[in-house]
Order: C-alpha cells, then sequence, then structure tokens
C-alpha cells in the first residue's frame, strides 16, 4: 500500500485507484525525488500542479510537505475520486483546503487557466502510451504558468525517449530508477536552478 512519505500527513495510507487504469509511482522513487526536491528547497511554500494526476500521490505527498496550494488534474472518475479522498485525507490533517482535484484532461485545463495562474513545482506523470506529441504539446502550453525558478519533473518509463523540450524549457537532470526515468526541467531564464544548486549529500543520497 502506497502512502505519504513524511509531513503533516506522513505515515498515512494513500488510496489507490483500482484495477491497472494508473501506473503510481512507487514509494522508493518517490523517497528518492522528494529528497532531491527538498534539496532543491522547491517545496515549502510551492504552487503545485500534478497533471495526469491518477491517485494525487506526489501532489499530496507535497501537500504534507508544506506546498502552499497544490492542484491535480485528472481526467478519468474513477482516478479523480480517488484523488478527492486523497486530497480529503491531507485537507484535513493540514486543517485548510490545500489541495484542490479538477477532473479535465490536462491540455483543456491548461487552456482554461487564467494568465495570472502560476506554477513553482509540476509533475507531470502521463500514461505510457501517450504520444510524445501530445507531452511536448502539453508542455509547451505549461511554459507561461510556471514561475522563473520553476520545477518541472517528467516521469516515464525509462524505455521512452526524452521529451520533447519547448525552447523555454531545458533539462538539467535525470534519474533512472528501474523501469521509471525521472526528467527535471527548468525555464531557460537567468537565476533558475541548475544542478550546481545541489547539495553534494543529496546528490550521494540518491546513489
Amino acid at each position: 500500500m502506497s502512502r505519504i512519505i513524511a509531513g503533516a500527513a506522513g505515515g498515512s495510507p494513500l488510496t489507490a485507484v483500482p484495477g491497472s487504469l494508473t501506473r503510481p509511482t512507487t514509494d522508493r522513487v518517490k523517497e528518492a525525488l522528494f529528497s532531491r526536491l527538498d534539496a532543491f528547497n522547491v517545496i515549502a511554500g510551492a504552487r503545485v500542479l500534478d497533471l495526469y494526476a491518477g491517485s494525487g500521490s506526489l501532489g499530496v505527498e507535497s501537500g504534507s510537505r508544506g506546498a502552499q496550494t497544490v492542484d491535480l488534474v485528472e481526467s478519468d472518475g474513477k482516478a479523480s475520486a480517488v484523488c478527492q479522498r486523497n486530497a480529503d485525507l491531507v485537507n484535513g490533517v493540514l486543517g485548510r483546503k490545500a489541495v484542490t482535484v479538477h477532473r479535465s484532461k490536462v491540455e483543456p485545463f491548461l487552456d482554461r487557466a487564467p494568465e495570472t495562474a502560476e506554477w513553482d513545482l509540476v509533475f507531470m506523470d502521463p500514461p505510457y502510451p501517450l504520444e510524445e506529441v501530445a507531452l511536448s504539446a502539453a508542455l509547451q502550453k505549461l511554459v507561461p504558468h510556471l514561475s522563473a525558478a520553476a520545477v518541472v519533473v517528467v516521469e516515464r518509463s525509462s524505455r521512452s525517449p526524452e521529451p520533447q523540450w519547448p525552447d523555454a524549457l531545458a533539462r538539467f537532470a535525470e534519474k533512472k530508477y528501474g523501469e521509471t526515468m525521472l526528467w527535471y526541467a527548468e525555464p531557460n531564464v537567468p537565476d533558475a536552478i541548475d544542478e550546481g544548486d545541489v547539495p553534494e549529500a543529496a546528490e550521494q543520497a540518491e546513489r
């Protein structure tokens, strides 16, 4: 059973999406991912967007760890209902509505987002059958809504090619965990996080 690893709701079990509809991030990969994000110091107070959210595991983990707001975007009815249960869990522990669920496909959600909507940390864990061109289109629509020092994390099969990054985004790291590959990208602007900002201890902890 998957759980919230740390923060206010740490140790709480998460509801999973029934069947094989989604491919949840394993606790091992999630722990390594959040260890790195903690090293980047991008979670506390962040505006988080979890696209193709599935059970919402990554988003609610961020909420538990101190994100200011979390938006979970999931189009499937059963999965979005699970997102809501996991959001309610974290919101109940926090005593405020930090996590909001949006039942929507990713591209329409981004098309409808107000021009002023901006996120600091974005998770994208699309289903494997999603074509690379569709992922690239979603990344392109995401760009106008990223803060200057935002971090975008794309989770894909290790057999999938590197995402086709828009010109406004640049990959700065990647890490393979068995069948899972995590890609990290940032806006092409001055003073954004780069690989040199990662503490050596955090890098060693991942190995």
